[in-house]
């Protein structure tokens, strides 16, 4: 397959994770005999020190025309000096968003086996999580409109949902359940709010369609208490843009590092793939930073595309190093390895990947197990 993949490596240890994702994609290349043409741009601070924009038009227009974006992380330093400018470096994300119309944040939360022990909740609790959150992206709060009066005494921000927008993610939550443990959690607030109530009625209707999947509706308040308390009951949380956002970070401490996370951000025509970490601006240049978020983002990419037995090979490379604690100091505090060292074991791995110590799971291969539809 030729793909041609926007590279934003953006800010912090943002380019440095990218490297060692880079170095995963050419071994799928060379293994699997596909063809994937990177053109890199940027974005946050760093096109606001070359631009003074967060999100230049040659950015924008590079990521409209990829099949497929990457990017590395947002954050920087300076960013607390562009503040009154209006030219916060995360500024360039929601504006790629915006732009590309990326309406689904998908973001998986599934525990490593080898990791259970660095969750903050037992092991008991913990074991065999493995949920997805389905967050809508473009309407809710987050975007709706604004309002402050004269006098700065009062605020409002506007929370609107159309049908279309719920059904659009709607039914790539169902579609995703299908293949997976079949059950769809919608979490809201329908005792209180009227977009909560639409919801349950557009994605109650939606879900009459789906006959082998459960649909089951939750509180946002009671899904945050059931998150720590039993995370193992959900499968695909469907919900919202502001109580998303809330759930899916609560959700993503539960593996014991942020540096695990990967998400995805889709549209009608476009998708962009990042690891849930920030620029981390203390740990660039050091080594240090964890880049597997980053390569499991890389696994969603080539899923994204049905390329289902190279994103299980990236994923069961990865194993392979938190098996054999090849792995960042932040999974393991006195470990000899940085972020280099973890991305050239992984990257040897996939190029070996016909060897018969590569121990590939076949059960896992192909959409049965798939995150994106």
């Amino acid at each position: 397959m030729n793909l041609k993949i926007a590279l934003l490596p953006g800010d912090g240890v943002g380019p440095e994770v990218i490297d060692q994702t880079l170095k995963c994609l050419r071994a799928i290349e060379e293994v699997f005999g596909h063809h994937f043409l990177f053109k890199e741009a940027a974005v946050g601070a760093m096109a606001i020190d070359k631009t003074g924009k967060p999100l230049p038009g040659e950015t924008l227009r590079i990521c409209s025309e990829a099949d497929a974006i990457l990017v590395g992380a947002l954050d920087n330093p300076k960013q607390y000096g562009y503040q009154n400018m209006g030219l916060r470096p995360e500024l360039g994300m929601l504006q790629l968003r915006k732009s590309l119309g990326l309406f689904a944040n998908i973001r998986p939360v599934k525990v490593f086996n080898s990791l259970i022990h660095n969750s903050p909740l037992k092991k008991e609790v913990i074991e065999d999580t493995d949920l997805i959150v389905y967050r809508e992206l473009q309407g809710g709060v987050y975007t709706g409109k604004k309002a402050l009066n004269e006098k700065g005494t009062v605020a409002s921000d506007l929370c609107e949902y159309s049908e279309k927008e719920i059904s659009r993610i709607t039914h790539l939550a169902f579609k995703a359940a299908k293949n997976r443990k079949k059950k769809v959690t919608l979490v809201d607030k329908a005792n209180v709010m009227e977009s909560s109530k639409l919801w349950r009625k557009v994605v109650g209707k939606i879900g009459e369609s789906y006959t082998e999947v459960a649909l089951d509706f939750m509180f946002a308040d009671h899904a945050a208490m059931q998150l720590v308390r039993n995370p193992k009951q959900f499968d695909i949380i469907l919900t919202e843009n502001m109580f998303g956002d809330i759930l899916a970070d609560e959700a993503s401490t539960l593996v014991g590092s942020m540096g695990l996370v990967a998400s995805a951000s889709i549209g009608a025509k476009n998708a962009l793939f990042e690891p849930l970490h920030g620029g981390i601006p203390q740990e660039k240049g050091n080594n240090t930073a964890n880049p597997i978020a980053s390569i499991l983002s890389a696994a969603m990419l080539l899923e994204h595309f049905k390329l289902f037995e190279e994103a299980m090979a990236v994923r069961e490379a990865v194993n392979k190093s938190l098996a054999k604690d090849i792995v960042t100091p932040d999974l393991k505090a006195n470990s000899k390895y940085g972020t280099s060292h973890v991305g050239d074991f992984i990257a040897d791995t996939l190029s070996n990947y016909d060897d018969d110590d590569f121990n590939m799971n076949d059960e896992n291969i192909g959409l049965g197990k798939s995150t994106i539809i």
